[in-house]
C-alpha cells in the first residue's frame, strides 16, 4: 500500500504544489487583510492547505487517468506510472476520491460561499484533461483552473470578492498557462503527429514562445498593479521586480531552436517565482505592517 501511494505521489508530482500553493496563501492573507483588517486563523490556513492538496491531486490523477492512451503512445510520457503498469487505473480513481473528498471536508470547513463554488471548481478540473482533444487554448484553460487557487482561497477566507482578488486571479491564470505552452513545446512533433491541440501545434515553437512572453507580460503588470489596490508597500514592489526578472529569465533560456533547457525554466524557476513573491508579500503585511 505504502509503495503504491509512492507511485501514485511521484507520478502526480505532488512535490509541485509548491507553484500554485504559495499563491493560494497570498490569497487568504491578503484577502483577510484587505477585507477584515487581520490576518487569516491557523484553521483557515490549515483548511486551505488540505483543500489544495485535495484540489491539485485529484486534477493530477484525472488528468493521468484520462490521458492513459495518449501518454502510452507519447515516448516522453510512455514511463509514466498507468502506461507502464506500475498502477492499476482503479488504484489511482480511488486516490482520485479520497482527493476529492479532503477537497470537500476543508471546504466544508470554510466560508459557505466556498462549498457553493466548489462544484466549478471540480468542473474545470475535470474539463481541462479533455480540451488538448479539441482546442488549441487548453494551456489557458489550465490557466483558469490553477488560478482558482487564490481566488478561492480569498474567498473561503473572507467570504467575498474583491477586485484586487480578480487581479490576482488574471496574473495566475496567464502565469500558468504561459510556462504550460512552454513545457508543451516538448511534444510540438507528437502532437501535431497526433492531431492534438496546443499553441505550439499550432503556432510552431517560436509563435507559441512569443504567445508565453505575451501572457507573461500580463502576469507582471498585474503584480503590479496589486501594489496599487492593496496595502502593499514597497517590500511586495521589491519582491514583484525579482519575480519578474524571474519570468523573463525563463524566456531567455528557452530558445525555439534550444529547448534543453525547458525542465530548468518550468520546474526551478517558477516554483521559485512563487515562492518569492509570497515570502515578501507575507514579510510586507507581517513585519512591515505588523498585521
Amino acid at each position: 500500500m505504502i509503495r503504491k501511494i509512492r507511485i501514485i505521489l511521484e507520478m502526480i508530482k505532488f512535490e509541485h504544489t509548491v507553484f500554485a500553493l504559495p499563491f493560494a496563501f497570498l490569497g487568504a492573507i491578503l484577502g483577510a487583510v484587505v477585507m477584515q483588517g487581520h490576518l487569516p486563523s491557523w484553521a483557515q490556513i490549515g483548511w486551505v492547505t488540505l483543500a489544495m492538496f485535495g484540489a491539485r491531486s485529484a486534477a493530477m490523477c484525472l488528468n493521468r487517468l484520462i490521458d492513459k492512451a495518449i501518454d502510452l503512445r507519447n515516448p516522453r510520457t510512455a514511463s509514466r506510472a498507468l502506461p507502464a503498469g506500475l498502477l492499476k487505473s482503479a488504484e489511482v480513481l480511488l486516490f482520485t476520491l479520497v482527493s476529492l473528498a479532503l477537497m470537500f471536508i476543508a471546504t466544508a470547513n470554510l466560508a459557505p460561499i466556498a462549498m457553493k463554488l466548489m462544484p466549478i471548481a471540480v468542473a474545470m478540473l475535470v474539463l481541462y484533461s479533455y480540451t488538448k482533444r479539441f482546442t488549441w487554448l487548453c494551456h489557458v484553460v489550465l490557466g483558469l483552473t490553477i488560478g482558482l487557487s487564490p481566488l478561492g482561497a480569498w474567498v473561503a477566507v473572507t467570504g467575498e470578492f474583491h477586485p484586487a482578488a480578480w487581479l490576482l486571479y488574471i496574473a495566475v491564470t496567464f502565469w500558468l498557462a504561459g510556462f504550460d505552452i512552454v513545457y508543451a513545446t516538448q511534444d510540438f512533433e507528437y502532437d501535431r503527429g497526433a492531431g492534438l491541440h496546443s499553441i505550439p501545434a499550432k503556432f510552431g515553437i517560436a509563435g507559441a514562445l512569443w504567445i508565453a512572453r505575451f501572457f507573461h507580460v500580463i502576469t507582471a503588470i498585474c503584480f503590479i498593479a496589486l501594489f496599487w489596490t492593496t496595502g502593499l508597500s514597497w517590500a511586495y514592489l521589491a519582491g514583484t521586480i525579482i519575480s519578474i526578472a524571474i519570468l523573463f529569465y525563463q524566456h531567455w533560456l528557452v530558445r525555439p531552436n534550444d529547448l534543453s533547457r525547458v525542465q530548468i525554466a518550468f520546474f526551478g524557476m517558477n516554483g521559485t517565482l512563487s515562492v518569492l513573491l509570497f515570502v515578501f508579500a507575507f514579510a510586507d503585511l507581517v513585519v512591515l505592517h505588523q498585521w
